[in-house]
């Protein structure tokens, strides 16, 4: 982690300059007010072998679902889940699960980490676990550090999404709160943020207001901002998530998908040029993962959840805006999707809709075992398509492959 972390030190005041400079002027950008430049840095992201640009499907998957013909239904489906675990220590079943290849990422939450010598070794005993399964790629470590009151770890950013939109210079604030994100992951040994959230609240005090979560109410500045964190973030080496696609800025306080069901009727105009905008910067600037909401949004499916809706995550993002990389589920345990059955159902109806990875983040290894069963069991039935869950397995082994 030492030549990682200098790593980050090295390159920090090269990528804020890269994402703060350019054809916008320093502060000229801010969160209530439209941004026409771009941002000046872009990271790429590299495409699906095969596959045609803009697209995260590609046409000789056919080819991949073959080569995968023979491998264990169970390691493929672990290979689409994200597990997590209670208390500081991993469990030997999460370290076993790990060893056999049947995990692509842990995602680690407060109540992991006591001391950054405790986590240290944590993250050491789930990287051996990884160098000893038959998958070659690393784990996806993962944690939300989005600044302010959303870290899960101590340290940078210490601003909030509002604060940084509201700075002097809010476009330097951004692109510095990336940095710091990387340098704290980085830190830890993790490699993967559930940052920036690009949602773009319409009355302050909402659901994604009240806690400063949203970088303001102008799509055009949120994009922008986003953007620019997420650009000095992937430059150090953590890969960025940009959430909650297609939006949760119109959900009012209490309006929470953990809590409940949520219905977030938007007129598709409204949902499409605020709600989604954002998202065409970020895909641009090469965001590497798109989370995607639990609120029903009836415009584009009325019985779905966007991350259980092929409307959604098919259609609007990777069709329409053309998005090629990972996809991932919000929280499988949350409270909006108590109609839809248990982990093992819900995991389906996700990878049904063409989401990538399955985040379970109950703390609980057995909701992970759960899903991976049902995961395999379907895809041995033949109810979901091997082509297309080969497809998914690579865009996420690409990830995987490409981060530290």
């Amino acid at each position: 982690m030492a030549v990682l972390r200098r790593t980050v030190q090295f390159g920090a005041m090269l990528v804020v300059l890269a994402a703060t400079l350019g054809p916008v002027p320093a502060g000229s950008v801010s969160a209530s007010a439209p941004a026409s430049a771009p941002i000046s840095a872009r990271a790429s992201i590299p495409d699906v072998p095969g596959s045609i640009p803009g697209r995260g499907v590609a046409p000789g998957e056919g080819t991949v679902a073959a080569e995968m013909a023979d491998q264990d239904a169970r390691q493929l489906a672990g290979r689409r889940i994200v597990l997590s675990y209670a208390g500081p220590t991993p469990p030997p079943g999460v370290l076993q699960t790990i060893r056999e290849g049947r995990a692509a990422g842990v995602i680690l939450f407060a109540e992991n980490v006591t001391s950054p010598a405790q986590l240290a070794e944590a993250v050491g005993q789930l990287r051996q676990a990884a160098a000893q399964s038959p998958v070659s790629e690393g784990l996806l470590l993962m944690t939300d550090q989005e600044g302010g009151k959303v870290r899960r770890l101590p340290g940078e950013p210490e601003l909030s999404a509002r604060r940084t939109g509201s700075e002097p210079d809010p476009l330097g604030a951004a692109g510095r709160a990336g940095v710091g994100a990387a340098g704290t992951l980085a830190d830890a040994g993790l490699n993967v943020n559930l940052a920036p959230v690009l949602d773009v609240y319409d009355t302050p005090g909402n659901f994604i207001d009240r806690h400063e979560r949203s970088y303001g109410q102008d799509p055009a500045g949120v994009g922008e901002l986003g953007s620019a964190f997420l650009a000095a973030q992937q430059g150090l080496g953590v890969a960025a998530t940009a959430k909650h696609f297609p939006g949760l800025g119109s959900a009012v306080n209490g309006e929470n998908t953990d809590d409940r069901p949520v219905t977030l009727s938007v007129p598709l105009d409204e949902l499409r040029t605020r709600g989604e905008e954002p998202y065409r910067a970020a895909i641009a600037a090469g965001v590497r993962l798109v989370m995607a909401s639990w609120a029903v949004y009836p415009v584009l499916d009325p019985d779905r959840p966007a991350g259980m809706s092929p409307a959604v995550v098919e259609g609007e993002l990777r069709g329409r805006l053309g998005f090629r990389g990972v996809t991932v589920t919000d929280a499988l345990e949350a409270e909006a999707l108590a109609p839809y059955g248990g982990p093992g159902d819900r995991a389906v109806a996700a990878a049904e809709a063409g989401m990538d990875l399955i985040l379970c983040s109950a703390r609980d290894p057995q909701q992970a075992e759960d899903a991976t069963t049902a995961l395999a069991d379907a895809l041995d039935s033949g109810r979901l398509d091997r082509a297309a869950f080969a497809a998914a397995v690579t865009r996420v082994d690409a990830l995987r492959a490409s981060l530290d």
